[in-house]
This record gives C-alpha cells, structure tokens and sequence, in this order.
C-alpha cells in the first residue's frame, strides 16, 4: 500500500508546486506606459526611463508601446487592448486627452491604476504628473523669442495636436505674454497643427514663410516642430534672420542650432518622466499616496506639489525645464 501511495503523494505535491508557481506568476504586477507614436526619439529617450524602472522593479513588468504613427484611434485601440488584458497600471502619455476618456473610466472600474502626463484635463486617472506649470513654460519660451525679435515683429506659433492639452497650454502660454508684455509683437494666425510630425511642421513652416514674407518668428510646441521649422528656415536662407524657440531635444536640435535655423529650445528629459510616472504606479500598486513634498526619487520631482484635477484624481507638478540654446546643448546626450 506504502508503495502505491507514495507515486500519488508525489504526483500532488508536483501539482501542487505548479499551481503555487502559477499563482506567484498571476500576482506578479504589470505597468505598460503607453506613449504618443513610437520611433521618435523623445517616448525612444522615454523608454530609457521605463526600462531603468523594470531593472529597478524586477518583481514588475514593466514595459512601453504605443501607435506606429500620431493618432488618436490607433492609441484608444492600444489601451483597449491592455484593459481587456487587465493590466495592473497604465502610464500613459495621451495624444487627445478626452479621446482615451470612456476606456479609462473602464479601466478604473476594473481596478486598473492610471497614470497620465501631459493630460491635466483628463478626469479618469488617479494622478496626471506635469513636469512643470505648462502656461509658465510657454510664457519663458515666448520671452526669449521677444527677446531674439526685439521685443517687435510678425511670429507664429505651431502645436503638434490642438487635441494634445500641454502643448496648446504652452502655445497659449506664449500667446498671453505677448499680449500682456509685448504690444508690438503680432500674431500673424491661429495656432498651426503638426500632427506632431517633423516633416508635417516643416510644410506648415515653408507655407508660413511663404504667405508672411516678414515673419521674424515661431514658436513651437511639439519636440519635432522646431526641427520642421529649422529646415525651412534654413531652405529658405533666412538662418540668424529668424528668432526659433520651442521644445526640443539638445541631439535633434543641436545641428539646427550650430547653423542659427533653430534659436534655443527648452525641455523636461523624457527619460525622467517616464521613471516617475512608473514610480507613481508603483506607489498606487501599493496603496500609497503622492503629497505636496513627496520625493518621486527623480530628478526634478524631488519635491513635488499636489493638486485636485478636473476629476476624482490629481496632479502632480515637478519643478523646472531646461533651457538649452547653441552655446550648451552639448552637454547633454540625448
């Protein structure tokens, strides 16, 4: 009988092992960041910051996706296609904000914890981090472009979605300083589109040119705008004789600025918001809550402010942008 019985005890306990094994690997916690468009290089300097999270993190999957190209109903599919997976957080970088809004509500009502950036009027999340006041950054970025045109002149400003809500704050931003401090300064039109596309931007910036012969410059909010506008610039052989500012990265930037077709650019290192809104994930994961003063272990977020969003969640805003123009984009990498 001991004979017989021993293979049947064995034969549990290995089942019993496997299906232990399998519940770990169930608990085991999920956070994919899910971003704008792939393959440019501000969400691949993004990625940077969720991949140092995952080594970090080893007990979370963690990783990023995001559409193939800019646009709203290929990252609406991305997220329904995570919600139904039910994943245990989203961080997500919304291209139209009040697109991703019905599936987010979802989300939440599965108990999946939302992040967001860039999307301070979203409703459905838990926290939205902002690295910064947005309407604080436009208005900096439009006084160094009053500076370079002598506080005077015709300018415009480019977004890379109207739907993306940072970018208009920060293109409105330049807008309301220009109106408050600088009379002289003319808007030649309404805020242009990019569809956050580089060569979308540099059309947009030839046509301008074109149809305003004494435009002494532009302002841009998307990372690829100012490298549109650059090029046109530069075609146009106006390079030093047209003032460009906007957000940028120093490495896609820095040959437009060594040639004068793009002034000075500003940012927030993508790599650092992706590693804080995964840390914010991480903490909601874990039952935690983000204060004023809270040390998201970022820089730049050392000692965040907190407050209520349009909805039941919040946001969280860091402190300060980094201002690079030709005399020292070099020393940064990226």
């Amino acid at each position: 009988m001991k004979l017989k019985t021993l293979p049947m005890c064995l034969l549990a306990c290995a089942i019993s092992t496997v299906f232990a094994a399998g519940a770990q690997a169930e608990e085991k916690k999920s956070i994919v960041t899910v971003v704008k468009v792939t393959g440019i290089n501000w969400f691949t300097r993004m990625e940077e910051g969720v991949k140092e999270f995952a080594k970090a993190n080893p007990d979370i999957n963690a990783s990023q996706t995001g559409p193939g190209r800019a646009d709203a109903a290929q990252q609406l599919k991305i997220v329904q296609d995570l919600v139904a997976k039910n994943v245990s957080a989203l961080a997500i970088v919304p291209f139209d904000p009040p697109t991703l809004e019905p599936i987010l509500a979802r989300a939440k009502s599965r108990g999946i914890k939302i992040v967001t950036h860039e999307a301070d009027n979203l409703k459905n999340t838990d926290y939205d981090l902002e690295a910064f006041k947005n309407n604080e950054y436009g208005a900096d970025l439009n006084e160094r472009l009053a500076k370079c045109m002598a506080n005077k002149g015709e300018w415009a400003v480019l977004v890379g979605s109207l739907g993306s809500r940072s970018q208009v704050q920060w293109a409105q931003g330049g807008i309301d300083n220009a109106k408050a401090k600088y009379p002289d300064l003319k808007l030649v039109t309404t805020m242009q589109e990019t569809n956050n596309d580089g060569e979308k931007a540099y059309q947009v910036a030839q046509q301008l040119l074109r149809k305003y012969p004494n435009l002494a410059g532009f302002q841009g909010s998307s990372s690829l705008d100012v490298i549109g506008i650059g090029r046109a610039v530069e075609e146009a052989g106006k390079a030093g004789k047209i003032c460009v500012f906007g957000t940028g990265l120093p490495g896609e930037a820095g040959p437009y600025m060594e040639k004068d077709a793009i002034t000075g650019i500003a940012f927030w290192d993508p790599k650092d918001a992706g590693l804080a809104m995964n840390n914010v994930a991480k903490m909601l994961l874990e039952g935690k809550t983000i204060e004023n003063g809270t040390n998201l272990g970022v820089p730049g977020y050392e000692k965040v402010t907190v407050e209520k969003g349009p909805g039941k969640g919040m946001i969280i805003r860091g402190a300060g942008w980094v201002r690079v123009d030709k005399s020292n984009y070099k020393q940064y990498n990226f």
